[in-house]
């Protein structure tokens, strides 16, 4: 029988393998399901899991207030490249500014050279000019000419474009042009999107402007009809509340909202689990953290300083940059189903590709057939083949151990667990790499952090990881297994907006700045409106993107008009994120390049109201055979039931923690304790000497 609520919230994260679902209602505990993922139509995994809490749990789905997603769908249209057929409207003597890009070579030595700039968004034959001309001080040159206009919509239209980016010269300091062109398109040919780079990045360097709108229109149809898909869906199942999305950046937007800029939804997912485990290290307390989310294809690493998650200005997809604020997620292809191979020279290596969701690893039995992670996981007695992802996926661990010795352990001359172990090695040392990527390459110690070990794989490599990288503390959430889905539901409503300002901070006065950020203020409170945010919710910050005079990067400093002066503040500031970064700080004067405004609502801050409920019962399930280091062979060790384990118990190491979503590993060493929350703190004495 179906239980009517107040209201419920479901977060949905889709993941490489499983698509996991979080139902939260106040008073109660979460509910949580993992349902396997379908790469061919992501919304149909997504719909059978709500489906499915209906007929699990019994969720009056009436009574859904909200549904908040994390979607890869934008990030796949451009990996498969299935994006809309796209054109490009530029100033003229522009056209080919997307082809040209910077002329910047990753490869040096290679001696064949593919394009390293996406010319697939916009070939030759869908790339058109207009006649106009604004100056380097967004004068107007060249009128903008209506007939020039309107040719270049036929010729795209000509050429079966669905989907059009206009970007125009110095038009983010004069959009105008711009939202001509726009006006005269949709006239014209309303069946056409369109993407306007005085919306989607109003910054200067025309190459990276238009790489970023360029992507935005290519995706902008395919986001469209998904999340137009995925309501229809909804609303079959009796779903009536409005689709929420996560941006890259940490926040999440309505659906209507979010299509606007669709460009923002990059690396969507990979950012709530961020966010989740940001929640839950300051319910263990702690604020400076990093968060390693394994799941079954990928490793998803970031950063959080003072509880607030390191976001970078610029991200790349497939290899391209892309102009978006998001946070500095570092993936690499390390999940539970990275495939172990051996390569020429005879070396064991681990991913970076993997076998997904179908068929699968071995283990599966799916028809899998290579060895994986996961695979190793069963043969080292890590994961209990009867329990796997609460039971509903039976591992056969015949298959486990008959692969890892055929492909692996036999043409190394291994013997077949300590082949399975050097495959969890050579993981743990491409991931411990990938955390000193976010941290010591941005100025930070990862000692001075904890790890929190998200994802179904996370807690099984946590603890080994971080001795390697000399932390002393792995925090491990309640269902860090679908902690992406509860962060969905714990992220603030968020717009950001931003304009070019290029100026001078010495003499610059802050009503200058003030003006600028007045008018950004307006615009994300147009964002806003638009989510029915009130007014009085909102909570601001302004950020600018500063350099040295001269300095081609930049950097985002954060920026507080309140401050006595507040420009002499934000030098300081600059100055000591430029030494924090970069190991040097030169005395020299330095500019504004963008301004941007960031209004926030709502989103939860503590997480300790969550109900958790204690199952009765024994702590204990029993022990089983399990290879942890380098011995003389496997040793019992016991197995934990986490829903027996109540606030306050205290066990060591070695041990085996067994819940629906994940498996915790604990070394011996390490002292595990649960905490009031549910989360469970491992702890460590580093011993290694420290040199500051």
């Amino acid at each position: 029988m179906e239980r009517s609520v107040v209201s419920i919230e479901v977060g949905v994260d889709i993941g490489g393998t499983f698509t996991d679902l979080v139902c939260r209602e106040a008073g109660a505990p979460d509910r949580i399901l993992k349902v396997p993922s379908t790469p061919g139509d992501p919304a149909r995994a997504v719909v059978d899991g709500i489906a499915r809490l209906r007929e699990t749990f019994g969720v009056d789905t009436a009574a859904v207030a909200r549904v908040v997603h994390g979607t890869t769908v934008a990030t796949n249209a451009v990996l498969e490249r299935k994006g809309a057929r796209t054109g490009l409207i530029t100033t003229e003597g522009f056209r080919d500014v997307l082809e040209i890009g910077r002329q910047m070579r990753t490869a040096l030595y290679e001696l064949s050279l593919d394009a390293e700039t996406p010319v697939f968004l916009a070939p030759g034959a869908c790339r058109a000019e207009v006649r106009e001309r604004l100056s380097a001080k967004g004068e107007v040159v060249v009128p903008l000419d209506d007939s020039s206009v309107l040719a270049a919509a036929k010729q795209l239209a000509d050429a079966g474009v669905e989907s059009v980016a206009v970007c125009l010269l110095f038009s983010f300091l004069d959009p105008s042009h711009e939202r001509r062109i726009r006006d005269l398109l949709t006239e014209r040919y309303p069946h056409m999107t369109v993407s306007l780079s005085s919306d989607v990045d109003p910054a200067f360097r025309e190459y990276e402007r238009t790489a970023v709108t360029a992507f935005d229109a290519y995706v902008k149809p395919v986001l469209s009809r998904y999340l137009a898909r995925m309501g229809e869906n909804m609303a079959g199942l009796g779903v009536r509340a409005p689709l929420q999305v996560m941006l890259s950046r940490g926040g999440v937007s309505g659906e209507a909202v979010a299509v606007q800029r669709p460009v923002r939804l990059f690396l969507s997912g990979p950012a709530a689990g961020v966010i989740g485990g940001r929640h839950c290290a300051r319910a263990a307390g702690y604020t400076n953290l990093i968060t390693v989310d394994i799941g079954g294809t990928s490793c998803d690493i970031a950063l959080v300083s003072e509880g607030t998650p390191v976001v970078r200005a610029e991200g790349r997809i497939d290899g391209f940059p892309v102009r978006v604020p998001m946070v500095d997620v570092n993936a690499i292809g390390a999940g539970g189903g990275s495939v172990a191979w051996i390569d020429a020279a005879g070396g064991l290596r681990v991913g970076p590709h993997s076998a997904g969701a179908d068929p699968g690893p071995a283990c599966y039995a799916r028809g899998g057939d290579k060895a994986t992670v996961t695979d190793a996981s069963v043969v080292l007695g890590y994961l209990n083949p009867e329990y796997f992802a609460d039971g509903t996926v039976v591992l056969d661990a015949d298959r486990a151990h008959h692969v890892i010795e055929s492909r692996i352990a036999e043409p190394l001359g291994l013997e077949t667990r300590a082949a399975a172990l050097g495959i969890h090695r050579i993981l743990n040392a491409q991931m411990a790499e990938g955390i000193r990527l976010v941290s010591i390459r941005r100025g930070f110690d990862p000692r001075d952090f904890v790890l929190v070990a998200l994802g179904g794989a996370g807690p099984v490599h946590a603890t080994l990881l971080a001795e390697e990288l000399g932390i002393g503390t792995v925090v491990v959430p309640r269902h860090p297994g679908v902690l992406s889905a509860a962060g969905l539901l714990a992220a603030a409503v968020e717009h950001e907006v931003s304009q070019g300002f290029p100026r001078d901070i010495a003499g610059l006065a802050p009503t200058e700045v003030r003006h600028v950020l007045d008018d950004l203020d307006r615009r994300c409170g147009e964002l806003m409106a638009a989510e029915q945010v009130e007014t009085g919710a909102v909570r601001i910050d302004y950020a600018a993107d500063v350099c040295f005079v001269g300095q081609s990067h930049h950097l985002e400093v954060p920026l507080d008009m309140s401050a006595p002066d507040p420009m002499d503040a934000l030098y300081r500031r600059f100055l000591s994120l430029h030494e924090q970064v970069y190991g040097y700080c030169p005395d020299a004067p330095a500019r504004i390049i963008n301004l941007r405004s960031v209004h926030r609502a709502g989103g939860i801050e503590d997480w300790s109201d969550i109900a958790e409920t204690v199952e009765e019962g024994s702590k204990l399930k029993g022990e089983r055979e399990v290879l942890l280091r380098d011995g003389p062979g496997p040793v019992s060790t016991p197995v934990y039931n986490r829903r027996t384990l109540e606030a306050g118990s205290v066990f060591d190491g070695p041990a085996i923690v067994e819940q629906a979503d994940t498996t915790i590993v604990v070394h011996e060493g390490w002292t595990a304790r649960v905490l009031a929350g549910g989360e469970l703190v491992l702890s460590h004495e580093v011993r290694e000497a420290r040199e500051d």
